[in-house]
């Protein structure tokens, strides 16, 4: 007999429980099926209403969730309002947990909760040495940053006064850590997202006090430190970060506030001490966002020097002029010139020409391209005054070698500085996600420019292993470029480390890593191993697709949007054991191993996924905000689009979690592994595999066909006849 049409089969879902399969008997009144799924709890029942007003979309299958009521947002506002300290208490601990969610604080800033939040911070005199209100102030702040965090009321309104209570918890010196840090990350939304609250917290804010949280040991308030210095400096209008590269003084119109010190602090060795001993090299070890904060700080510090490499010389300048003939002083010694003019003129092109720039008659028009400017001519200088021994042996033991073998050093110099420029990205903004700091950048005061020295010395070692001529110069150029930033990848913590690691990659060296890289990737080429890689190639597809689904299984943490600088918000995913289920919730932290299906309250069936969008196809990265302008995020997003028409979003925290993820999903949909990390491990997989499979045929020559079959025998009388 079929069931009554009244009656439905759903699931029903809210936040924080496993769904409940139940039968919906529509005639029934909803509240009562509400009452029934939560066992008659009235605060349950008090705190969700079902989304699903009209009954006609409810059918076999449906998924009802039921989310969080607008009369729980009236509820707590008035226990808020209210003069019991416990009441008050209990309520700001429950609207620091509700606040996250979309819906609710949609409600409760519509009742003007999140002016009542604020009058609070900005009125009451919180006892912050008492526990009982220092916690009570945390949850205040907690609260008042979720809900700030939704975009549904601009930070323009926030008022002066409260900007002096956040900033006032900053630049005192003994407050509670959660009191900090969420004061930290309130003024880092300010400055991000207001210029006219960048000024403002900029005149309350010292670097003083920002530069003595990083000499705590707790790693969170440190990250949230770094972050608002560089977020103070990101905003820092262009006119006040002027940099003098000849004294590395900072210069800037007012010396009253924060804004203006900021240059200025970028470049103290108080500051990298800091940095270096208490973070870098401290006891514990760096977590991913303090990488990236470090990352950020690194760049900006770089993109002190974007001016001088976008700076023209300017030929008739003679300041600029005598700069260059500072290097010609130095390197031979010119001070008893020729009381002649054209005497001197034709020495002074003699020697421009032994300095190997391109123009020796007038050696400034070899500066007027941009990048790099100005800032190639700073770390020649820079060479020839801090390395003056190492300055004349590079410029005389090139003078002294035949024409054809002189390795150029001006022309070295401006190439490699705009070569350096393009590794480290000078001028660039930050990309979201990077963690790519590099701790030898901490350890000098002057590190560009020793950066450069090391690097010159090494072109000019390159260059006599490669018996370069001057039609190698490209070529030089670029096993340069290689030597460094494979160099680099090895993260060397000091100038020195960097030194010794460039030494071992001589050009001979370079050489044998490249023949052994194209040995791994280049087969031979003839049809009998062509037909044998055919062969092997779906049992190797295979074994990386096996890979990719128990990597799903394992789950990844990704970090919620909107919410990149705040260590608390992760979200987690994973794929079920039977390869049917994505299973994904919120956490509080980023998990240090495997999450437990139990925690994941949220999942999609395999079979409801529709495709699987990447880059700039996905809906978050079709929004108008910073994510949509940063490459780097756009190439770590993708998207799951399942039924009915909903979508998760996702964005990797690396290129290897990404072609993970993105693999692992094509193969749930049965589809191609089409990402570079496929491709890379196939190309590995299958040279390790062909080797081991030709191993006993070495140094024997494999024919380009098979040999011909031969004719049949006239007679078989020569078989054995075993009668």
């Amino acid at each position: 007999m079929p069931p009554p049409s009244d009656i439905v089969k759903v699931a029903i879902e809210w936040p924080g429980a496993n769904a409940q399969l139940i039968e919906f008997d529509q005639k029934k009144p909803l509240a009562s099926i509400i009452r029934e799924v939560c066992d008659g709890s009235s605060e349950v029942l008090q705190l969700f209403v079902c989304v699903f007003q009209s009954r006609g979309e409810i059918k076999n299958g449906t998924i009802l969730r039921l989310a969080i009521s607008p009369v729980t947002a009236r509820q707590l506002l008035e226990r808020i309002q209210s003069h019991g300290i416990d009441a008050r208490l209990e309520a700001l601990k429950e609207l620091a947990k509700l606040s996250a969610d979309p819906t609710f604080a949609a409600e409760f800033i519509n009742m003007e909760g999140l002016a009542t939040l604020a009058r609070l911070v900005e009125s009451v005199k919180w006892k912050i040495i008492n526990p009982f209100f220092g916690e009570m102030l945390a949850f205040t702040l907690t609260a008042f940053l979720e809900l700030m965090d939704h975009g549904i009321v601009s930070w323009d309104l926030i008022s002066v006064s409260f900007i002096k209570q956040i900033s006032g918890y900053v630049n005192q010196p003994m407050v509670d850590v959660s009191i900090l840090q969420r004061s930290l990350a309130i003024l880092e939304s300010m400055v991000l997202n207001s210029h006219s609250l960048y000024q403002r917290v900029a005149q309350e804010t010292t670097v003083a006090q920002l530069i003595a949280h990083l000499q705590v040991s707790n790693q969170e308030i440190q990250t949230y430190a770094i972050a608002l210095i560089n977020a103070l400096f990101l905003k820092t209008p262009e006119d006040r970060r002027q940099v003098n590269t000849h004294t590395n003084q900072l210069q800037s119109h007012h010396d009253t506030n924060l804004s203006d010190e900021m240059a200025s602090t970028l470049a103290q060795k108080h500051l990298r001490g800091i940095i270096l001993n208490h973070i870098i090299r401290g006891n514990r070890p760096v977590k991913a966002e303090m990488a990236h904060q470090l990352y950020v700080l690194q760049v900006l510090t770089f993109n002190l020097l974007e001016e001088r490499m976008m700076t023209k010389m300017d030929p008739n300048d003679q300041t600029q002029r005598d700069i260059i003939f500072e290097l010609r002083r130095i390197a031979f010694d010119g001070d008893n010139d020729p009381s002649g003019t054209e005497k001197r003129k034709a020495i002074y092109t003699k020697d421009y020409k032994m300095l190997g720039f391109t123009n020796p008659v007038n050696p400034a028009m070899d500066f007027t391209q941009t990048p790099p400017g100005m800032l190639a001519l700073d770390n020649m200088l820079y060479l020839a005054k801090v390395h003056q021994d190492t300055y004349i042996r590079i410029v005389l033991e090139n003078c002294s070698r035949e024409d054809k073998h002189e390795c150029p050093f001006g022309r070295s110099a401006i190439e490699l500085t705009r070569m350096l420029c393009d590794i480290l990205q000078v001028g660039e903004l930050p990309n979201e996600g990077c963690n790519d700091f590099h701790p030898m950048f901490f350890t000098h005061e002057r590190a560009w420019e020793e950066f450069f020295c090391v690097c010159i010395q090494l072109l000019n070692k390159t260059w006599k292993e490669m018996r370069a001529t001057a039609e190698d110069f490209n070529k030089v150029m670029t096993v340069v470029r290689e030597q460094i930033t494979r160099a680099l990848a090895m993260k060397p913590p000091s100038l020195e480390q960097l030194r010794v690691k460039l030494r071992s990659l001589s050009y001979s060296e370079i050489l044998r890593l490249r023949q052994s890289e194209r040995m791994s990737q280049d087969d031979f080429q003839s049809p009998p191993i062509i037909e044998l890689r055919e062969r092997i190639q779906p049992e190797i597809l295979e074994l990386i697709k096996q890979q990719r689904l128990n990597r799903l299984c394992e789950g990844s943490c990704f970090r919620k949007l909107g919410n990149r600088r705040r260590q608390e918000k992760f979200w987690f995913c994973r794929l079920s054991l039977n390869h049917k289920v994505l299973h994904y919730g919120d956490l509080d932290e980023s998990p240090q191993g495997e999450v437990p299906f139990e925690l994941l309250t949220d999942k999609i069936p395999v079979s409801d996924i529709k495709a699987v969008l990447t880059g700039k196809d996905c809906p978050h990265m079709k929004e108008k905000s910073a994510l949509k302008q940063n490459k780097e995020v756009l190439e770590l997003a993708f998207s799951v689009l399942y039924d009915p028409d909903e979508v998760l979003n996702f964005v990797a925290p690396n290129k290897y979690e990404y072609c993970i993820w993105t693999d692992g999903l094509s193969a749930l949909l049965g589809k191609e592994l089409g990402s570079d990390l496929t491709r890379s491990d196939l190309d590995t997989l299958m040279s390790m595999e062909m080797k081991l499979r030709l191993l006993d045929l070495e140094n024997i020559t494999i024919p380009e066909a098979p040999p011909p079959v031969p004719k049949e025998p006239s007679t078989y009388n020569f078989t054995y006849n075993y009668g």
